[in-house]
């Protein structure tokens, strides 16, 4: 499904990314972990295409969209879906326009009226039913999260991104996040790449969990497994993740 393969990006002297590669198969979620900093951001904005690696290659059904014209890369990735780490929501446009936003530029088939209501359906699915009318101004950080995860269900993408999606929020409403991740899987039967520092909510989320380090992955294991990995970097974020005895018993 997804396929990415030895993967070099520099920003000046800055060498962000160092030879990562990575699989994601189809319908799974991978969750990518690391400290903040390490580039596991760029590495989403790579499989998006909103930026092009200095050297590697990443296949996405099956089609190297990293040596792609920016134009074929941008029809080649229309499947694909992102929930930014701020939500990136318009403050001009209000809840039901912002929603609404990639169907009414990209999507000419639908009426009005099949807009409106899957927009209203997306909304329901995310807990903001009747919101159309507010501003992302009038809304929480958790709300701004639901909005933003209710314009990405609304075109139904086969592939979805998130970047950081608890950063940010009380542990109540991360957890209300990570089940909406979940639902929206199920949902739209997607793939899911996440990106996030937050090793209990990975857990919750993730088919398989990875660890971003020095530019590459240098840990990969589905998630029973992962917190047995002896990897000295690894063990080193776990220890400053100031995990429980409860939780290491619970998920080993």
């Amino acid at each position: 499904m997804i396929v990415v393969h030895d993967l070099w990006k520099k920003y000046g002297k800055l060498q962000v990314l160092e030879g990562l590669s990575l699989s994601v198969n189809e319908g799974e979620t991978v969750v990518i972990l690391g400290r903040s900093g390490v580039g596991k951001s760029v590495l989403l904005r790579q499989i998006i295409g909103l930026e092009a690696p200095d050297k590697g290659y990443i296949e996405v059904e099956g089609q190297r969209i990293s040596k792609m014209s920016q134009q074929k890369r941008f029809k080649s990735v229309k499947g694909m879906g992102m929930l930014f780490q701020g939500s990136a929501l318009f403050d001009s446009m209000n809840v039901g326009e912002n929603t609404a936003f990639y169907l009414r530029e990209h999507d000419q088939n639908l009426s009005e009226k099949e807009i409106k209501n899957r927009v209203a359906e997306a909304l329901k699915m995310v807990g903001l039913e009747g919101t159309e009318q507010k501003m992302p101004s009038d809304l929480s950080g958790g709300m701004r999260k639901r909005a933003a995860l209710a314009r990405l269900i609304v075109y139904r993408p086969r592939i979805v991104l998130y970047d950081e999606p608890t950063t940010g929020l009380d542990p109540i409403t991360a957890m209300q996040i990570n089940d909406l991740i979940n639902s929206t899987r199920k949902e739209l039967k997607a793939t899911s790449i996440v990106v996030t520092h937050d090793i209990k909510s990975a857990m919750v989320i993730g088919d398989r969990l990875a660890f971003h380090s020095e530019g590459k992955i240098v840990a990969i294991a589905p998630k029973n497994e992962f917190l047995k990995i002896q990897n000295p970097q690894l063990q080193a974020f776990f220890k400053n993740a100031l995990l429980t005895p409860e939780f290491l018993a619970t998920n080993q």
